[in-house]
């Protein structure tokens, strides 16, 4: 598949957050003095009576939007992934998640594709805290398009949901027709030896493993799973039943995440053999996204490897 590069999932998430705040006033906006990075500036400027800088204190960041969620809003909160989660998460779990706030969470500059900006603001540890905490909905897009589709169903689902979106531009995957549904992973590509699920910019490093494999005879399914949780069990279930082989990438600690859930329901409900990329239980140096990407394998020659070793296994 040939990379052409399209805008970065947290310029969508702005972008998209205008047109919703068109329709709907009841939609605000929050942010804690990194507008301009989050891309929530845009609806900032579009709407400066429903946008509010807390400044630099993301705790606070999340106790307001609980309030605002309270009095019927329904509030996006936008951060580094790194910060508001970590600094938020005592917030978020009490304020949000057990009092069941509609409050929508955006971290932006997750993973360690943030690159020069060092392991300070790499959020690699997010979906593994977010997914813990009931009744939370946890999504990644893959590119724009997808971002844009599933914006709208983010606002109106009934509860907090945690979005990650990227700092670099994304390999453009899908178009404009593309439908989405959250809680349902996307096949994109179909095969029988073996399945690979992703998430974010991995999506598209595992299409570009996809056809190397297809070069050596090996058909390779790649799904999207862009919403961590709800997980797509049936899906996952078929794809099982189906290649008997999952590998699966995100760019996220080992630990936790993706790859501990798609294991988690398998290992119950149809065991098979399984290989994982991910960031083996590390923090990432300072560089360029793509550099960063091969040096703690998170790129298409890993997921290539990963689904040789997991069809040597017998």
């Amino acid at each position: 598949m040939e990379k052409k590069l399209g805008k970065a999932t947290r310029d969508a998430y702005g972008e998209a957050l205008v047109e919703l705040g068109k329709k709907d006033r009841q939609i605000v906006a929050l942010d804690a003095d990194l507008s301009k990075s989050t891309k929530s500036a845009m609806f900032g400027e579009a709407f400066p009576d429903r946008f509010f800088n807390v400044g630099i204190q993301e705790a606070n960041l999340v106790g307001v939007a609980s309030g605002l969620a309270a009095c019927g809003k329904i509030p996006f909160i936008s951060s580094f992934a790194s910060f508001l989660v970590c600094k938020g998460f005592d917030q978020f779990r009490m304020a949000v998640c057990f009092s069941e706030m509609n409050v929508k969470f955006v971290g932006s500059h997750g993973g360690i594709s943030v690159g020069e900006d060092g392991a300070s603001q790499m959020s690699i540890e997010d979906l593994s805290l977010t997914t813990s905490l009931p009744k939370c909905v946890v999504l990644m897009p893959a590119d724009e398009f997808s971002t844009r589709a599933l914006m709208p169903q983010v606002t109106y689902h009934n509860g907090p949901v945690y979005m990650r979106t990227c700092r670099p531009k994304a390999p453009a995957i899908y178009n404009e027709s593309d439908e989405f549904q959250l809680g349902k992973g996307k096949r994109i590509r179909s095969g029988k030896d073996v399945t690979i699920v992703a998430i974010g910019l991995m999506v598209f490093e595992a299409l570009q493993a996809a056809e190397r494999l297809e070069k050596e005879g090996i058909q390779a399914s790649v799904i999207d799973m862009h919403t961590v949780k709800p997980l797509d069990e049936a899906l996952l279930l078929e794809e099982a039943k189906s290649t008997g082989r999952v590998v699966v990438a995100e760019e996220h600690q080992i630990w936790g995440g993706l790859g501990s859930a798609v294991a988690r329901f398998l290992s119950e409900n149809h065991p098979c053999h399984m290989e994982f990329v991910a960031i083996q239980d590390t923090f990432a140096e300072s560089g360029t996204p793509d550099e960063l990407l091969v040096a703690y394998g998170l790129d298409a020659e890993s997921i290539f490897k990963a689904s040789k070793r997991v069809l040597e296994k017998k």
